[in-house]
This record gives structure tokens, C-alpha cells and sequence, in this order.
């Protein structure tokens, strides 16, 4: 039975992975670390510094020293520093929240345009270095929602989310990408406003996990 950490930048990242994990692989052993100081510094500061690497390492060191066998960053907008972790961890997988997502949106893109979504707007600075450089790539901040959703009005939530998702689909683009775990739950709102394929990063990172823990 694999032990897959969970670590997790947003409180609201928690929920989405380990209900999907529940459903669709429910073998698995799930471990999951919470700091959501890191998205509040990172939104003060912008900085993915020296001393920001050093709190993710310290968390993937303590989930490897649990017997960790795979370790999931559920937080989107900290790619050098998960970069950092995965060569101190090369010996495991060490998955970015958005990495197999973005293989699968490019495969069934096929050259189309790509809609990302996210709500939170770190993500969309650091996010869309992770796609090829020819993939044609239009990005929509969510304002509001992260918000709403902080307020426990996930209608509102999901409702922003989609009108960002609409807003792409007007630009011409093929397919959906919702960029942070969180976003999940407006999956089937999105699906039913825009009448396109709609991806999550929680659905493409189990079915990568699975794949690499066989």
C-alpha cells in the first residue's frame, strides 16, 4: 500500500485531493501537512527565495522521515521551490500540483489553444513557464472567489470561476485548465457554462501517481 504526503500551501487544496484520492484510489495511505502561511507570505512578498525553498524542503524531509513514498504539492504557485525538493528527494516522486495536468492539456489540446483558470493570482505568474513555448496559452484570473470561497460561499465561488472560464472560451480556446487544487469543485459548473473538455490538477496528479507507483 503506497504513502503518499500531501502538502498542502492552502487549507482549501485538502479537501479536493483526498476526496478524489477516496474515489479513485482508495488503497492508498494519505499523510497530509498543512501550512497555509506560505500562499499568505508568498501573496505579501512575491518572493520564492532561499528561506521560502527551505520551508518546503523541511516539509518533504519530515514526510520522507515518515516513510513517505511519494510526496504531492497540492500548491501551484511554487515551482522553484518543489523543483528544490525533487532533486534533494530524487530517489521518490515528487510531483508539482500542476505538472501532469499540464502534459494531459497539451495532449488533448493538440495544437489548440488552452484556457487556464486559477484564483489565486501567484499562480498565474509562475504557472504558465511550465507549458511548452509554442503551446498557445490564454490565462484568466478568478477574481473574487479565492475570497468567496475563504467565506465559505462556494456558489459565489464557483460562479466567478466560471464566468472566467467563459471569458476563455469566447478567446477561441479548445480546452479548460483549472490551475489550483481548490478549483476543483467548480469542475461541472465550468464543464456546463463553456461546453468544453474541463481538466483538473487533482484528477491528472492521481492518475500520474498511480502510474509511477504502479
Amino acid at each position: 500500500m503506497p504513502r503518499l504526503a500531501l502538502i498542502h500551501a492552502l487549507a482549501h487544496s485538502v479537501a479536493p485531493i483526498n476526496d478524489a484520492l477516496a474515489r479513485r484510489w482508495p488503497q492508498a495511505e494519505r499523510m497530509n501537512l498543512l501550512d497555509d502561511s506560505l500562499s499568505a507570505d508568498l501573496a505579501r512578498s512575491g518572493a520564492l527565495d532561499e528561506r521560502m525553498t527551505q520551508r518546503f524542503v523541511a516539509l518533504a524531509d519530515y514526510a520522507v522521515g515518515t516513510g513517505a513514498d511519494a510526496i504531492l504539492f497540492t500548491c501551484s504557485a511554487f515551482g522553484p521551490c518543489i523543483d528544490a525538493v525533487a532533486h534533494r528527494h530524487a530517489r521518490l516522486p515528487v510531483l508539482k500540483p500542476n505538472e501532469a495536468m499540464v502534459d494531459d492539456a497539451v495532449a488533448q489540446a493538440a495544437g489548440g489553444a488552452i484556457g487556464l483558470v486559477a484564483s489565486f493570482g501567484p499562480t498565474l505568474l509562475s504557472m504558465p513557464a511550465e507549458f511548452p513555448s509554442g503551446q498557445a496559452l490564454h490565462t484568466a484570473l478568478a477574481d473574487g472567489a479565492l475570497q468567496a470561497l475563504n467565506a465559505g460561499d462556494a456558489a459565489t465561488h464557483d460562479r466567478l470561476v466560471a464566468d472566467a472560464a467563459e471569458r476563455l472560451a469566447r478567446q477561441g480556446c479548445r480546452l479548460i485548465a483549472l490551475a489550483q487544487f481548490s478549483l476543483a469543485r467548480a469542475e461541472a459548473t465550468v464543464a456546463a457554462r463553456t461546453g468544453l473538455p474541463v481538466l483538473t490538477t487533482v484528477g491528472s496528479a492521481i492518475e500520474r501517481l498511480r502510474h509511477r507507483l504502479g
